[in-house]
């Protein structure tokens, strides 16, 4: 029987293998080296080997003790996600450059051998391979969430990213300066949330964009509705509350002219697809959605953005389930307050951006405690898929004042009441009573209790209502201030008997002409000094001049005021010397109605030279004015 070659040790780059014969190659395991070192069993895969490794390579040391091995996740030099497979003992690290081709499961590095642990090396490639990853080096965003969701034995997922895929990740710099459609001009953190949108559009994922109160979440969810309708003309779906539809439909004819948009809401909503051809935007409510849901999941849609999305909170809400199931290409929640009261919250909403990313909700709640502890160990799971900044942060990037116009529109219910109003009173007094029936359509703007108490929660029968309690519910739950200016007596009672009740532990306190004027301090004072979320009711005629409210940085202008110096100097009780923080001025009023014809008075009195004092002088054009409110409908414009 002939005698086999004996095999020699050789090094090949960072690789240690055996040749024998006319140039065949063995490939060793860690276990065979060790052996062969430390054991002197020189025999490898039937072959004779001349010496121990040791011997046959000059200065090689060998090392009884196995590298750890673990993929890093950094950003490479030009600021893409990239992964390395590395090598840790004590101070040595180790880069593995084919760790998905090497044939062997040890390396050389500085003269100096070293095995991986048993299976390492395959669980490597499992990983990879899961993630989709062909090669080491860039890889997507999509790749990344499969890696920092990895859960393995052997290997550790090293993420060095610090919120990889971050709005920080998309600084102005990938930013062209020009998005297709858009009319409208971002702020620095701005364009780095719309690049971080985009580029979580652009992979099939979903997200979070939890942007505080007052910076613009609407406006960069528009660019990307822009940019998408320029890439691909699938309809996109906005779900939101019915307080909302109407700014929605507003912001983006404002920012994307171009964009074709519709209302799917009241009596004339249609009930057939075919009639969404053609529209790039479709502007629903969550309880409109949960009525038509036959008709939405017949659709595949390109973009699904849910506002308020706290909406979908509670897993076993109807609500939720039929927004979950909707068809959808990429899904964005948008939200001030992703986690309300529990964490469970945030499950819900990331079960609709991606679903299943978080596991189910049992394994969720089993494994993660409603706790501090628990929210510590998920943020840097959703972190790269939840973008929060606060005021705070991007103070610098802010003007001090923010006005948020906000226009509601009005349920069918509501607008034949008004309509009833506007004609009585008109059939009743005329033109020469024309104030009369301006005061008579502005009360029933303000509130329908301002004619009729009824026995109901004030939020059911008012849209406007019903809104304002969604904004101090986020101002609230930042633990802020805020102050709401209302002309109307009637309002300020419904408002401090309901309050109280629906927001417990929140301070709530009222100033109007039936406050004495040596009172009216001392309640600015304990409003101010009340650690914790707080509100105080005013009217602006009695708390509108005077008075340093800087404790608050919101301002909600409930009823519009004719005369627009009022307004201005109530919003100044918040905006003065001495706020350290952006002002947020939210101004309420119904779309096509009284509120809306004044709401145009104030911006075109402001706009004039010197319009510092205004009012309801009498004159041809205050005339003007009062005649055009009577004769607006909220049958207008949808």
């Amino acid at each position: 029987m002939k005698s086999l070659d004996k095999a020699i040790w050789t090094v090949d780059n960072s690789d240690l293998l055996m040749r024998y014969g006319e140039g065949s190659i063995i490939y060793p395991t860690a276990s065979e080296v060790f052996n062969a070192e430390f054991n002197n069993k020189l025999l490898i895969q039937g072959h004779p080997v001349v010496s121990r490794p040791s011997v046959g390579i000059k200065d090689l040391v060998v090392s009884r003790f196995p590298l750890d091995l673990s993929i890093k996740i950094d950003n490479d030099p030009v600021g893409r996600l990239s992964c390395t497979v590395f090598g840790q003992r004590g101070e040595i690290e180790v880069e593995i450059l084919n760790a998905l081709s090497r044939k062997v499961d040890h390396i050389i590095f500085k003269n100096e051998w070293f095995p991986f642990a048993k299976g390492a090396i395959e669980e490597i490639r499992k990983i990879l391979s899961s993630c989709n990853v062909n090669q080491q080096g860039p890889i997507s965003l999509k790749q990344y969430l499969f890696f920092i969701r990895h859960e393995g034995n052997l290997i550790r997922i090293d993420d060095r990213t610090k919120r990889a895929a971050g709005a920080d990740q998309f600084k102005s710099h990938h930013f062209t300066g020009h998005i297709p459609g858009f009319n409208g001009t971002l702020y620095p953190y701005q364009v780095n949330g719309y690049s971080w949108l985009r580029a979580i559009a652009k992979e099939d994922l979903g997200c979070i964009l939890a942007d505080e109160m007052g910076l613009g979440k609407t406006i960069q969810i528009i660019g990307l509705i822009s940019n998408e309708i320029e890439e691909k003309r699938i309809p996109s779906l906005v779900i939101c509350p019915a307080t909302l539809l109407e700014n929605w439909r507003r912001e983006i004819k404002r920012f994307s002219p171009a964009t074709k948009t519709m209302v799917h809401q009241g009596i004339n909503r249609t009930a057939f697809v075919s009639d969404f051809e053609g529209i790039d935007v479709i502007i629903a409510s969550y309880d409109t959605i949960v009525r038509d849901m036959p008709l939405f999941e017949n659709v595949k849609w390109n973009i699904v953005i849910i506002d308020e999305a706290q909406a979908i909170k509670n897993p076993d809400a109807k609500r939720t389930r039929c927004v979950k199931d909707v068809p959808r290409r990429v899904a964005i929640a948008v939200t001030g307050t992703p986690v309300e009261n529990r964490l469970t919250d945030l499950w819900s909403i990331m079960d609709f951006v991606l679903p299943q990313f978080l596991g189910t909700r049992t394994e969720f709640e089993r494994n993660i405690s409603d706790t501090q502890k628990g929210a510590i160990e998920i943020e840097p799971i959703v972190s790269p898929v939840l973008l929060r900044r606060k005021v705070s942060d991007v103070a610098k990037d802010l003007p001090e004042r923010i006005d948020i116009p906000q226009p509601l529109p009005m349920d069918g219910l509501s607008i034949g009441q008004y309509e009833k109003i506007r004609l009585e009173t008109i059939s009743e007094y005329g033109n020469a009573g024309a104030l009369v029936a301006l005061n008579n359509l502005r009360m029933y703007c303000t509130h329908p209790y301002l004619f009729a108490k009824e026995e109901e929660s004030p939020d059911v029968k008012s849209l406007k209502y019903r809104r304002v309690l969604e904004i101090l519910e986020e101002i609230f739950a930042n633990s802020e201030k805020a102050l709401i200016f209302t002309s109307f007596t009637g309002m300020t009672d419904i408002f401090l008997e309901d309050l109280p009740q629906r927001f417990v532990g929140v301070h709530v306190d009222w100033i109007d002409g039936r406050v004495g004027i040596p009172d009216r301090q001392s309640k600015i004072d304990t409003f101010s000094r009340y650690r914790g979320p707080a509100v105080i009711i005013l009217n602006p005629r009695a708390a509108g001049t005077g008075l340093n409210i800087t404790a608050a940085n919101h301002v909600i202008h409930y009823n519009p005021e004719w005369n627009p110096a009022i307004e201005d100097q109530a919003s100044a009780r918040a905006y003065r010397r001495g706020q350290e923080r952006p002002v947020t001025v939210h101004k309420m009023f119904y779309a096509n109605t009284v509120e809306e014809i004044i709401f145009e008075r104030l911006k075109r009195k402001r706009d004039l030279a010197g319009a510092a004092v205004v009012g309801t002088t009498g004159s041809e054009e205050d005339l003007k004015d009062i005649l055009k409110a009577l004769q607006t409908t909220p049958h207008g414009e949808n």
